[in-house]
């Protein structure tokens, strides 16, 4: 293994070293990091930890000119280290990647780390806002807000990070504003945005719209439909999305850039005998089939499964008690850019199993590591 091959060199050898006199290179530090999260890590002391032991390892590909860090000094470097610049660079790697791959869809969605509050400084909870590539298992970046309420302006930010260029981009009821629409339209991209009750006669106005479709029985009317039944795990699911093309019946509906339809999602579910069903709306820019629209929308819920569900049960990120700003902030980076790498390589293991072997195996690390260069 070389430095001129390394995927994690290439993009973070040009970040800001935030340190005056520093006796380990700031490289040397992220790549550690990044390696021992793989292998399991959960906090600065775990990761000194795997540095002491998997030095001769570490040794072939970096300098480590005053050996291995303590724990003390991966704390403080990534807590002075700029989240937003670190992020940058996440970015640009998980960019290429998704270059490679083809992108079709990015899912956003806010995640909170409980643990991570300082209530003796007055400090809330940290709030995530993620760019999760469902099919592809890409963590794409991150910004960080105080609280929930404040995703509305994170949302903004977090796209300005990524190449929207032919990508589908699904957003929760939260990021359903016209600002965001726009900047979605602005970057090249299609958006589909959850509706409720936070956009003044929005959801009354499709509801009404729908009603009216359906009375007339879509008469006149461009529209599509699209079912699906699921069965596992002793649950029957039953979805039925409907798409209309056509918005005059919304008050204000040029307001919302590039806005072509509106749809509506029935769900049906059994368990145990018993039956519930949830009636959604949603707005969309794209003058597409309702199934194109129903697999945005499954796959917008792959953020749920495929990266949320994994830090907090794998990664164990809401037992995390690192509250330091920028250091919870950056690890929860090391974090995405960890699961993302375990993702990526093809080995037929769970999550939890290919951090056991990685730790285990170091020609397994290498693979987890290299494989991302290869893409």
């Amino acid at each position: 293994m070389t430095t001129a091959n390394l995927a994690i060199q290439t993009y973070f050898r040009n970040l800001n070293d935030p340190r005056r006199a520093p006796r380990h290179l700031l490289i040397d530090i992220i790549v550690i990091a990044i390696c021992a999260v793989i292998c399991g890590a959960n906090d600065w002391q775990q990761i000194a930890t795997f540095g002491r032991q998997r030095r001769p390892w570490l040794q072939r590909f970096l300098r480590l000119p005053s050996g291995i860090p303590c724990h003390d000094t991966f704390e403080r470097t990534f807590e002075r280290l700029n989240p937003r610049a670190f992020a940058a660079a996440f970015t640009r790697w998980m960019q290429a990647l998704a270059d490679a791959l083809g992108v079709e869809h990015i899912a956003i969605d806010g995640k909170t780390l409980r643990r991570s509050a300082a209530t003796t400084r007055g400090l809330g909870p940290l709030h995530l806002v993620s760019a999760w590539a469902s099919k592809n298992h890409l963590a794409l970046g991150q910004v960080a807000v105080d609280g929930k309420s404040n995703e509305i302006t994170a949302i903004p930010a977090l796209l300005e990070l990524l190449d929207l260029h032919g990508v589908l981009v699904t957003i929760d009821a939260m990021g359903c504003q016209k600002a965001i629409a726009q900047k979605i339209l602005d970057g090249g991209g299609n958006y589909v945005l959850t509706v409720k009750e936070n956009q003044e006669h929005l959801l009354e106005d499709i509801r009404q719209s729908f009603i009216d479709a359906f009375d007339k029985d879509f008469a006149g009317l461009k529209h599509d439909t699209y079912e699906t039944r699921e069965r596992g795990h002793g649950r029957q699911e039953y979805r039925c999305y409907t798409v209309l093309h056509h918005t005059e019946g919304l008050r204000n509906a040029e307001a919302w850039a590039g806005l072509t339809t509106i749809g509506m999602c029935y769900t049906e579910r059994t368990v145990g005998g018993k039956t519930s069903d949830e009636l959604r709306y949603f707005i969309g820019s794209k003058v597409a089939s309702a199934r194109h629209y129903g697999q945005g929308l499954r796959h917008h819920w792959g953020i749920e499964n495929g990266l949320h569900w994994q830090l907090d049960v794998t990664f164990r990120e809401d037992d995390s008690r690192i509250q330091a700003r920028n250091g919870a902030e950056n690890f929860a980076l090391l974090r995405k850019l960890a699961l993302t790498l375990l993702k990526r390589h093809p080995a037929k293991e769970s999550i939890a199993c290919k951090r056991l072997h990685a730790a285990l195996d170091v020609e397994f690390l290498h693979e987890v590591i290299q494989q991302s260069g290869n893409s």
